[in-house]
């Protein structure tokens, strides 16, 4: 069965935005939620090349850092897609008010997984930046707050892991016929790609 994209808050963006601008910014709840994916599905990819590293992070620590500094693109565009629904939703915009919101335990966990994601990080640059005479505390708060990310982070990814590959399908494959595409393509592709540049940059 075809996955039906063209959700009302679609098909009214479509009549209303320009062609050029709904390439970048079209798609609403349903392009939201496909950056969201295909970002998440991103870090997945990233993330396991990191965990490679934790197995042997002597031999391998240029390797973890480099790819820890990398992660940071992805991991804010992922945090600005979800802020952004967020957003839209609490103010009472009517599109995301119909989709709803997450379910209650996801988003009782969202504060923990994001203040867990910038202690990780924030901590990983301080140790970089400061180097080997910073290992003490800041190490101690990066092991703490890895281990409290990977527990929630884990529940997070399991729960959306169903939806991602009809997401994915939905807004990355080319248009096939009888079925329309989702506003926002060029757009979230260069989201996606520039976050992954800023990281590399980084």
């Amino acid at each position: 069965m075809a996955y039906n994209t063209q959700t009302p808050e679609v098909r009214a963006q479509a009549r209303t935005r320009r062609p050029g601008l709904s390439r970048l910014t079209g798609g609403g709840p349903t392009g939201n939620a496909i950056l969201t994916a295909g970002t998440g599905t991103v870090l997945l990819v990233l993330l396991a090349a990191l965990g490679i590293t934790i197995l042997r992070l002597h031999p391998l620590l240029s390797e973890h850092m480099f790819i820890g500094l990398m992660l940071l693109g992805p991991v804010a565009l992922k945090m600005g897609s979800t802020g952004y629904r967020f957003a839209r939703y609490y103010t009472g915009d009517a599109t995301y008010r119909r989709k709803g919101p997450p379910l209650t335990p996801l988003r009782l966990m969202a504060p923990i997984v994001v203040l867990s994601t910038i202690s990780v990080f924030a901590t990983g640059v301080v140790l970089l930046l400061e180097g080997p005479s910073s290992r003490g505390t800041w190490l101690f708060l990066h092991k703490a707050s890895f281990i409290v990310w990977i527990v929630f982070t884990g529940v997070h990814v399991l729960a959306h892991l169903p939806e991602m590959p009809r997401l994915l399908r939905a807004g990355f494959e080319r248009p096939r016929p009888g079925v329309r595409d989702v506003p926002g393509r060029a757009g979230r592709m260069m989201s996606l790609a520039s976050a992954l540049v800023l990281g590399t940059v980084l």
